[in-house]
């Protein structure tokens, strides 16, 4: 089995508050690591009334000190929004503080609006053209200094922190090939280049001191219950975040809506013209499956799975259902 990871935007639910939803996601990095998943990752995002991991170098750092064996990281940081120095010293303290523990994300997009991207790089002229050599400019200060180098990342040089190129269409697939890094591709909000995408990274690879071989994370949506009218309903509060995001009006996180049941054998053709085709709703069985088709699919190195469910407790049981159906089995 390949390994799972878990992907959290701390979502925000309608009558809850940011400091819930922050407490909440450590409590399911704990939940995540007695379980046995891989990794746990929270995404930056900005101006978002639903999405409380913004300041994500903070969160990590939060998750990290929470827990004790879980790989903890952003998926990921938009470094269009940043300087690479900055994003250096951050994670290098991070990696610092928790050794081996520590993995960084890069993304190409603001995760925002464009009023909002200005006024978080202000003059500072960020822009996604300059992203390859952003990258590349990261990977330096994560490795051994050399003589005379005039800026250092203190902490960050020697550390080494796993960077991957994040994805949701193709330009990031061609550069984690070129850098020889580890790529993820986000088909839990982007389906439609998956396979594309994931074809021109293999293609492509050229090995590197970070990465002999080709190295590829799949995410997906998934939503368990103990009972499959119950796990589609809980992921009706997702439907609804994306219906809305689409009409321009983002918002706190629904609680589910009662609708007509659909059955696991039409969930694929429901929301095959969604964002959210990429998912796996449904009891163990149907979580295992599903999971297994989608290695056999795509051929993904580790899957990393997101789970926008209302009720905390609810959030909590369908990660026990997929660790006991996929993980235990």
């Amino acid at each position: 089995m390949v390994p799972l990871s878990l992907l959290d935007l701390s979502p925000i639910v309608q009558g809850g508050t940011a400091a819930q939803s922050l407490h909440n996601s450590l409590d399911l990095a704990r939940h995540a690591e007695r379980w046995g998943f891989h990794r746990y990752w929270v995404a930056e995002h900005h101006n978002m009334p639903g999405i409380a991991s913004a300041a994500t170098s903070v969160v990590i750092g939060y998750l990290a000190g929470g827990t004790s064996t879980i790989r903890v990281g952003a998926g990921g940081i938009m470094l269009p929004n940043h300087s690479p120095l900055v994003i250096a010293e951050q994670f290098g303290t991070l990696a610092t503080l928790y050794p081996d523990r520590i993995d960084l994300g890069l993304g190409r997009a603001p995760g925002t609006d464009q009023p909002t991207a200005r006024a978080l790089r202000r003059n500072q002229g960020g822009r996604s053209d300059d992203f390859p050599q952003d990258v590349v400019e990261l990977l330096t200060y994560f490795g051994p200094s050399e003589p005379g180098q005039p800026v250092r990342a203190i902490p960050g040089e020697g550390t080494n922190v796993p960077v991957w190129l994040l994805g949701s269409i193709l330009f990031s697939a061609h550069l984690a090939a070129q850098l020889g890094v580890p790529y993820a591709f986000a088909s839990h909000f982007a389906p439609d280049y998956l396979m594309a995408a994931l074809r021109i990274y293999r293609a492509e690879f050229r090995p590197s001191g970070w990465l002999e071989s080709p190295r590829v994370m799949v995410a997906a949506n998934v939503f368990a219950a103990d009972d499959d009218a119950e796990a589609w309903r809980l992921s009706t509060s997702i439907q609804q975040s994306f219906a809305q995001l689409r009409l321009g009006r983002p918002g706190k996180l629904p609680p589910p809506i009662e609708v007509p049941y659909v059955a696991p054998a039409d969930r694929a053709e429901v929301l095959a013209a969604t964002p959210l085709a990429v998912s796996i709703i449904g009891t163990a069985q149907t979580v295992r499956s599903g999971l297994e088709a989608l290695v056999a699919q795509t051929g993904a190195d580790e899957l990393i799975l997101t789970s926008h469910v209302y009720d905390h407790r609810a959030r909590l049981r369908s990660v026990e259902i997929v660790a006991e159906a996929f993980l235990e089995a």
